[in-house]
């Protein structure tokens, strides 16, 4: 069920709401599991995340459907979890049909580069794939899916905290540079051209092709 966000209140309204909640860090991400043990030896054996908690019912608390599952959860360094429900039925959630499999992803932090080529190493050694190392310029990554069809990137962070305020600082704006490029694009396709806009801005510049003068 998707969230419907209500009308805009009126401002003394908003100003009599008490303030949002401080969200202190990701808790859980929950996602549907093939087979917990297959899922189990990925995270824990391979990547080293432990199995730290297993919740087991045959109704849902928040639904009252009696749906059997086992919802178990690996641990992250700063105490957040990746977590999972097997229901059964050895079946994984399906993909997206309108969203390309590199979109959806799960991206977890390392410390060094060098982490990366280990866990890299580590992945293929066991048969896994996995694309990278990718540059982003402010942190390079590796890409791969876990026996769900999920795909996993591990990030080693490049910039430093004083970089990255840096960054915030136009994020609004350069958002916004993004909302009126595509009301261009609605416009096109109101009138039935498909053709994509010159981007306004490239932060992957080495990976474009020059054009022909």
């Amino acid at each position: 069920m998707s969230a419907v966000l209500a009308p805009s209140a009126t401002s003394s309204a908003v100003a009599a709401l008490p303030p949002p909640a401080a969200v202190q860090q990701l808790h859980h991400y929950a996602y549907r599991a093939k087979d917990a043990e297959e899922t189990r030896v990925f995270y824990e054996d391979i990547l080293g995340l432990p199995l730290y908690h297993i919740i087991q019912s045959d109704i849902v608390p928040s639904t009252g459907e009696y749906c059997p599952y086992t919802h178990f959860f690996f641990r992250l360094q700063d105490g957040s979890f990746i977590a999972f429900f097997d229901l059964g039925d050895d079946e994984a959630a399906l993909p997206s049909p309108n969203t390309p499999k590199w979109v959806n992803h799960i991206s977890f932090r390392v410390n060094t580069v060098q982490e990366l080529e280990n866990t890299k190493a580590r992945l293929q050694a066991h048969g896994i794939e996995v694309l990278g190392v990718t540059d982003h310029h402010i942190f390079k990554s590796i890409y791969f899916f876990d026996p769900n069809g999920i795909r996993l990137e591990l990030t080693a962070q490049l910039a430093d905290e004083f970089q990255m305020l840096q960054e915030s600082k136009t994020a609004h704006a350069r958002l916004a540079e993004w909302t009126a490029r595509k009301q261009l694009w609605r416009a096109e396709r109101a009138h039935g051209k498909n053709d994509k806009l010159t981007p306004q801005r490239n932060d992957r510049p080495e990976l474009v092709k020059p054009q022909a003068q």
